[in-house]
């Protein structure tokens, strides 16, 4: 009689298991090894951060402003900061220039803020750090080689800035206040690889933040970090629209005014919490376009960048190198009057 073949079906079970067991492993070590990757750059960026804010040291105390005590109906100065891509190279532009720019802005806005105040106060700034702060590294192909430095020096010179500008700003100026948002040069990697939240722009102000830390619990500076894509920016009555401008697309070269207006126009519509101006940079051109509601403007911000090949190739234009200044009547909720500070001297 022939013996019945074994039953080895729960051993092939045990087996079936076993593989899949091991694949699944397998699968889940290169999950690790991939995210543990992408996590290795984001913790790059924030450790770049951390240092470059240790590395800077511990300046002498700001002293206090005198107070202005007059009557007359006081104004507020509003800087738009955006585009210095700290880091980028071209004929005439790198690390040191981009420096000596920023240093030369908060030199002209005490100038500036003195003209103002010989008509009435100017006791509050406001600035809007619209992104794209520093160059990056690696978020378009050959990158590398248009930069004088990683994103480490980057960091390293962007905090530092935004420290002395707003020091600055600390002695001329009873209170502070700063408004965030990040921009795409920021980014880690190439669009997509990274949350938007892992940002080179968001850790150097976090931790521009925290070298003026003493400040802001003494009242005198107050900071809103960025939540969203855009900020509503608050002055009394005044309230601005502040995102960095890549939300707008760019077809064929051409500074897109009228992609500008009617995005702005349908954030005004409803989309948007309620504002009256929109302030952006990204393309580094000085703009004011009205809105549709004939109502409030559009101001876009320039670069203090000069010599852009991409802008002279591509975009076929060119421009000086500035940051805007505006003046804000915080009761009428307008601004009064406008300004470029020019930076190219």
């Amino acid at each position: 009689m022939t013996p019945k073949p074994a039953d080895l079906s729960e051993f092939q079970a045990l087996t079936e298991l076993a593989e899949l067991r091991r694949v699944t492993s397998d699968l889940q070590v290169k999950l690790r090894q991939a995210k543990a990757s992408k996590e290795e750059l984001i913790r790059a960026a924030h450790d770049g951060a951390r240092d470059a804010a240790m590395i800077l040291g511990n300046p002498p105390k700001v002293p206090r402003p005198k107070r202005d005590a007059r009557q007359g109906r006081a104004e507020v100065a509003l800087l738009h900061l955006s585009d210095w891509q700290l880091g980028k190279r071209t004929d005439t532009y790198n690390s040191d220039v981009a420096l000596k720019r920023v240093a030369m802005i908060g030199e002209k806005l005490v100038k500036l803020v003195e003209i103002e105040r010989a008509d009435h106060p100017v006791r509050e700034c406001h600035n809007m750090l619209g992104g794209d702060l520093a160059e990056g590294a690696s978020i378009f192909p050959g990158q590398a080689f248009e930069i004088d430095s990683g994103l480490f020096r980057q960091s390293f010179n962007c905090v530092g800035a935004i420290e002395q500008l707003v020091r600055l700003q600390l002695e001329t100026f009873e209170r502070v206040v700063c408004w965030e948002v990040d921009g795409n040069h920021g980014r880690l990697g190439r669009k997509g690889e990274a949350p938007r939240e892992d940002n080179a722009d968001l850790f150097i102000y976090r931790e521009a933040r925290e070298r003026l830390s003493e400040y802001e619990r003494a009242g005198r500076l107050e900071w809103h970090a960025r939540e969203r894509f855009y900020q509503i920016v608050e002055i009394g009555n005044y309230r601005a629209l502040l995102v960095h401008g890549d939300q707008i697309k760019q077809f064929g070269g051409n500074l897109p005014a009228f992609g500008i207006a009617r995005k702005v126009g349908s954030w005004a519509a409803g989309v948007l919490p309620e504002f009256t101006d929109c302030y952006l940079g990204h393309f580094h051109q000085p703009m004011v376009l009205p809105l549709a509601n004939g109502r409030g403007r559009t101001f876009v911000n320039p670069s203090i960048e000069s010599d852009s090949v991409y802008a002279q190739e591509f975009v076929a234009a060119s421009g000086t190198p500035g940051q805007r200044l505006n003046f804000v009547d915080p009761k009428a909720g307008r601004v009064t009057s406008e300004r470029i500070v020019w930076v190219d001297g």
